[in-house]
């Protein structure tokens, strides 16, 4: 057993939100360690694949050529 020190405020608070749950404090201090275990033992779902439906990316050619198109006029000055 482990015994964590608490101020009375904070302890009561604590108590009322486990009765609130319908649980004890001890009883909820575990369930609520089970559920942020949880949360952070979930495997993450991997982003490959996340853009396949817009099908393949531009080639490195579409690219440079887009690239010219939008930088043809911006150096150029007329006045």
């Amino acid at each position: 057993m482990t015994v964590i020190e608490l101020p009375d405020d904070q302890a009561a608070l604590l108590k009322a939100k486990a009765a609130a749950q319908g649980l004890g404090l001890v009883a909820w201090l575990g369930w609520l360690a089970r559920e942020e275990t949880k949360q952070h033992s979930s495997p993450k779902k991997s982003a490959y694949g996340l853009l396949a439906k817009y099908g393949p990316g531009p080639s490195a050619e579409e690219i440079d050529d887009n690239r010219r198109e939008m930088l043809r006029g911006f150096a150029d000055y007329s006045e």
